[in-house]
């Protein structure tokens, strides 16, 4: 009776036993519970002759009987699952495009869908990576992730290109109860820079800066200062792509005089591995997303404000799958293309 979970209608019935135990009349329980005498008469025989069954369960009701079988259920499923719509009409099944071709109410596929979790309209991307070193490459970027050396900072970095100073071309509206809020979909450009960023795995604390370019003079140069800002007594290891800038001949010359600097290049196609990669879809989310800026300067000091805000208080990026795992999905997706192709 107590209960803050449990259906209301339950919870109703309960005071109604309880009083009848307690020896009031049904006239006062209807009362005191704030139902009809007959209702409390109902739940009191219903208590008496099944116990606490017949007081939690509702007895089945009079109606229509079903008209979508089992076997109908199937069919809906198995079509929608192994069945594309004809390819002039469409890429995907709709509700309404499922209900023609089967004589059906789209309503009724609607249920069929739902019950069963099929969501036809939403597609999921992915990509399987090919890359020859996939295992060796995947052990070690997790390997660093998960047991981190000791005497030692883990980065994650990349270069985040052709970031566009967007201006709208028309004032938006705020946000108002009832309304989003708006902007144009159209806009002016006024240039582009690429934010090169280094995450500190265990802190949190992202090394950025904001360059014209992306060569591997740019990246050499962002290397430097960040293997200045790390104590001497520590090596540094670093997570990256396989961008060609980053092994330029320059880059491992540079590589070559600091023995304590480490690259661990990540799988190519598996851009996922890369955990910096997060910071750049929050940085998307919250910043660039519905920023307008009339010059690329405007567009750095937003980047530059925004991640100096978030190393006020960092929050690190935590890595949770063993390759064990990922290798797992990644046998079962190949074997799954290699079914269908």
């Amino acid at each position: 009776m107590r209960s803050q979970t449990l259906p209301s209608r339950q919870v109703e019935r309960a005071k109604i036993v309880l009083a009848a135990a307690r020896g009031e009349s049904s006239r006062h329980i209807s009362e005191s519970v704030g139902v009809a005498r007959d209702t409390a008469r109902l739940w009191m025989r219903r208590y008496e002759a099944e116990g606490l069954k017949g007081i939690e369960e509702d007895r089945p009701r009079s109606g229509r009987p079903r008209t979508i079988t089992r076997e109908i259920e199937e069919m809906i499923v198995s079509k929608t699952v192994s069945e594309a719509p004809p390819a002039d009409e469409s890429t995907h099944w709709t509700t309404r495009l499922m209900g023609k071709a089967l004589d059906m109410h789209p309503v009724t596929i609607w249920r069929v869908w739902y019950k069963h979790g099929l969501k036809p309209h939403q597609v999921k991307r992915f990509k399987l990576s090919r890359d020859p070193r996939l295992v060796e490459k995947l052990h070690d970027v997790v390997g660093i992730y998960m047991n981190p050396p000791a005497n030692a900072v883990v980065f994650s970095f990349d270069e985040k290109s052709q970031i566009q100073a967007l201006d709208r071309t028309q004032p938006g509206l705020p946000l108002k109860k009832g309304r989003a809020g708006t902007m144009t979909h159209d806009y002016k450009r006024h240039g582009t820079t690429t934010l090169f960023a280094a995450l500190n795995m265990a802190t949190g604390h992202v090394i950025h800066d904001g360059m014209p370019r992306h060569r591997h003079q740019e990246f050499l140069k962002f290397m430097k200062g960040v293997e200045r800002s790390v104590d001497p007594e520590l090596e540094i290891h670093v997570i990256l792509d396989n961008y060609a800038t980053h092994k330029h001949e320059n880059v491992r010359t540079w590589l070559a005089k600091n023995p304590r600097v480490h690259f661990h290049f990540r799988p190519t196609g598996a851009s996922w591995t890369n955990m910096v990669e997060r910071l750049f879809a929050e940085l998307d989310n919250r910043q660039l997303k519905r920023l307008a800026v009339n010059s690329v300067p405007q567009l750095i000091d937003a980047i530059r404000a925004y991640l100096d805000r978030r190393n006020q208080d960092p929050t690190p990026f935590v890595w949770t799958k063993s390759a064990k795992d990922i290798l797992t999905k990644i046998n079962r997706g190949l074997d799954t293309l290699a079914a269908q192709h």
